[in-house]
């Protein structure tokens, strides 16, 4: 069981971490070093947790005490997330109000945003305001919690956990739940994130062709050369090539071949992820054809169409094509993410009437197409429309291609331009 000694003694390390008291009764200690009580217990087959509040506001003896009266509640048959105010009405508290507003809208995350959501609110939220009926909680108080967050220089997550925490409190108006929200408000008050500073990345031709010269020359794992040099070909986002399995590639062996990066693991909403006519197309160049044969060659003898779901360039580690670039000479100057840029500076300059295609080839909607700005456009993707868009957007990349491999193009496209989509 826990002591006043070691709550007083608990110090933060680099993930957070629990001390148990019993009864489900812990001290969870923060990589910050807040420390708070929290009560995990079971509700209708699901585990839940609740948060009484952070030491030293809550002592150990108090915890204990709200502990047991959330353990007769259960015993009763009651929620203790819900907090009795008096004999005629109950009020829910913050964090009861924030998990059921969190179960409503998970459908329409994707896993890693929920899991980021939920976790920001567990982690600099619930310690702080988890307790309080959400009914007693104002602006004021929306604003205290989240001015301990910019103190310790996090002033995007701030605006982000503001909006977690207004979302709470519309949730808990459409329930009946509260009259307001005071979160709404609290925008202006918020100190302004530093401005936004744009992955590195080489715009000159001749520096990338440097930088693929020199990653090509390194001792390394011909897995992850070879990932590296797709990734350049492709100009799709890392996960994209790191998750790139054999089934995914079509018609390798014939006139155009191509890649079918599944929407699921397209940077969509969770409701495009579903539709399969959000795939995101990409045509395949000769230099792209020639690396996919290549490590075919290194994963063995087996033919490719037999490979099926197996990882194209097996299990790259997500920082592995960035300290191939810092080898060979270029940290700092150009990360995997830049290539996107490379891609779309480089081919703008020469080809500057195919700026559309050269959008929608990178999986971006075309400032005039409106209805679909921010997302992949649907008209361009769909498979009714493969064959108008497909030979152009095949014309850019065997263009890129030929850029890389030192093949010139004419200024404004010439014999390798793409039509305009």
């Amino acid at each position: 069981m826990l002591t006043n000694a070691a709550v007083k003694a608990a110090r933060p390390r680099a993930a957070g971490y629990k001390l148990a008291d019993a009864g489900g009764l812990h001290l969870y200690v923060a990589p910050n070093g807040r420390r708070s009580f929290r009560f995990r217990f079971r509700w209708e087959g699901k585990e839940q947790l609740l948060t009484f509040g952070q030491w030293p506001e809550i002592s150990l003896d108090v915890a204990r005490q709200r502990a047991g009266q959330a353990r007769a509640q259960l015993a009763r048959g009651e929620d203790p997330r819900e907090c009795d105010v008096d004999e005629a009405a109950k009020v829910r508290a913050f964090e009861y109000v924030s998990r059921d507003w969190f179960e409503q809208r998970r459908a329409r995350w994707s896993a890693t945003h929920a899991v980021d959501v939920m976790a920001s609110l567990e982690r600099d939220i619930f310690p702080v305001i988890g307790a309080m009926p959400i009914e007693a909680i104002t602006t004021p108080v929306v604003l205290s919690a989240l001015r301990t967050l910019e103190q310790r220089g996090r002033l995007e997550t701030a605006r982000r956990v503001r909006q977690r925490i207004s979302g709470v409190f519309k949730h808990a108006i459409a329930q009946g739940w509260a009259e307001r929200d005071p979160a709404a408000v609290i925008t202006d008050a918020l100190l302004p994130p530093p401005p936004a500073r744009p992955q590195p990345a080489l715009t000159e031709l001749d520096d990338v062709r440097a930088l693929c010269a020199a990653v090509d020359q390194l001792d390394a794992s011909p897995a992850t050369k070879g990932a590296a040099a797709f990734l350049m070909l492709t100009a799709v986002r890392l996960a994209a090539v790191r998750g790139a399995r054999w089934r995914e590639i079509e018609d390798l062996d014939g006139s155009a071949p191509l890649w079918r990066v599944p929407a699921q693991r397209m940077k969509l909403k969770v409701a495009e992820k579903a539709e399969a006519r959000n795939d995101h197309l990409v045509p395949l160049s000769a230099s792209a054809v020639a690396v996919l044969r290549a490590a075919n060659m290194h994963r063995g003898d087996a033919n490719m169409r037999d490979r099926g779901d197996e990882l194209i360039f097996g299990d790259v580690a997500e920082g592995a094509i960035g300290a191939l670039y810092k080898r060979a000479g270029f940290g700092g100057r150009h990360v995997p993410h830049g290539c996107r840029a490379s891609f779309s500076t480089i081919l703008n300059e020469r080809m500057p009437a195919e700026r559309a295609a050269i959008d929608r080839a990178l999986g971006h909607a075309h400032a005039g197409d409106k209805a679909e700005v921010g997302t992949i456009n649907r008209k361009v993707e769909g498979a009714y429309n493969r064959a108008a868009y497909l030979g152009p957007r095949r014309r850019l990349f065997d263009a890129w291609a030929a850029l890389l491999a030192g093949a010139p193009i004419a200024a404004d496209g010439g014999e390798g331009s793409a039509e305009a989509a």
